[in-house]
């Protein structure tokens, strides 16, 4: 009897799976090639070629106008799907209509409006957000931290599989200490109590579950903002204790911004950028900047160099200079007037 051919979703997962891509990824992939498929009445992938690859992203451009950015992603989803899970080879998109990526500087924070900003948090979302500024973390590192990446001997903080699969080691705030110590010790509390329940195993990257069987009881493997709840792993079914959920962090931060009164559209990123501009600002050197962000090229980490300048590129307006020509003239006395 001839097998049956697996579904295309369970083929894009394996295809994902053996590149050690994320699950975010996957699921991102996953709603561009629905999207293709629907957008050609349900056709699957393999009775279509680089013609029909080419409308959907064209439709994207012209008609939805929606960012380069996007575009891209569901260009690059069904890039994947062709090469890696059909196994096909698509000619140039000499058809396609790219939209344009805007120039844009990133969106930064004074040091005053930071502080106000975290002033409105406290708990675990307090130490979260001083860290994604204190250290210049991205949200998704700062969720996937486990306890034996935080030295507290050296202040440092090694940051594992981050963006683009690297590893980097960036500063552990001093201000945290204290506070991240006391978190560590309810989130202790927590997984003892896991233990006792017969739970406690936390989830682990790549096959370490399969070569190190007992590691992910271990506590130095827990994850740092550990969720309040256990709840069940989406493709094993598996219980265990995850690490906070994204939204909790950035809805908090979104309030707190509001709540300081801040009117640029800040968010979780934001502390980022900040924080590298920051450190520039205070002198620091751009190299060192460079390795505590994780940006492979330096010309990543220029871009804060526009944005630290006071005001456009340290330019005075003439305006100013105008205004002070008016104070002056407003001292002196008018032409044929008695002295007082």
């Amino acid at each position: 009897m001839q097998s049956k051919e697996p579904r295309l979703r369970d083929r894009l997962h394996q295809a994902i799976s053996v590149r050690f891509y994320s699950r975010r990824t996957e699921q991102t992939y996953w709603y561009w090639i629905r999207y293709f498929i629907r957008f050609h009445g349900m056709r699957h992938p393999s009775d279509m070629g680089a013609a029909e690859v080419t409308a959907p992203l064209n439709w994207l451009a012209a008609e939805r106008n929606v960012a380069a950015a996007t575009q891209n992603q569901a260009l690059n989803a069904l890039l994947f799907l062709y090469k890696h899970v059909l196994d096909r080879e698509l000619p140039w998109f000499d058809g396609l209509v790219r939209a344009k990526r805007p120039v844009r500087l990133p969106v930064v924070l004074s040091e005053a409006e930071v502080r106000r900003l975290l002033a409105q948090l406290d708990g675990f979302k307090w130490l979260m957000a001083s860290l994604l500024y204190g250290a210049g973390l991205r949200l998704q590192e700062c969720l996937m931290l486990r306890v034996k990446d935080v030295d507290f001997a050296y202040r440092q903080i090694v940051v594992r599989d981050g963006k683009g699969g690297k590893d980097r080691v960036t500063v552990l705030p001093e201000n945290v200490v204290q506070p991240l110590q006391a978190h560590l010790g309810k989130v202790r509390s927590l997984h003892r109590c896991d233990l006792e329940d017969g739970y406690g195993e936390v989830w682990l990257p790549h096959a370490l579950s399969r070569k190190y069987p007992r590691a992910g009881y271990e506590w130095g493997w827990q994850f740092v903002f550990s969720s309040k709840n256990r709840s069940a792993e989406p493709e094993t079914g598996v219980i265990r204790r995850h690490h906070v959920y994204p939204d909790t962090v950035q809805r908090a931060v979104k309030r707190s911004a509001q709540a300081a009164q801040i009117m640029k559209p800040a968010g979780c990123h934001t502390l980022r950028h900040s924080f590298a501009t920051h450190l520039l600002q205070s002198g620091q050197d751009i190299r060192t900047v460079q390795e505590l962000l994780g940006h492979s090229d330096v010309s990543t980490t220029m871009i804060y160099t526009h944005v630290m300048n006071k005001g456009a590129r340290g330019v005075r307006s003439p305006l100013d200079r105008l205004e002070q020509r008016r104070a002056k003239y407003r001292c002196m006395p008018a032409q044929g007037a008695a002295p007082a």
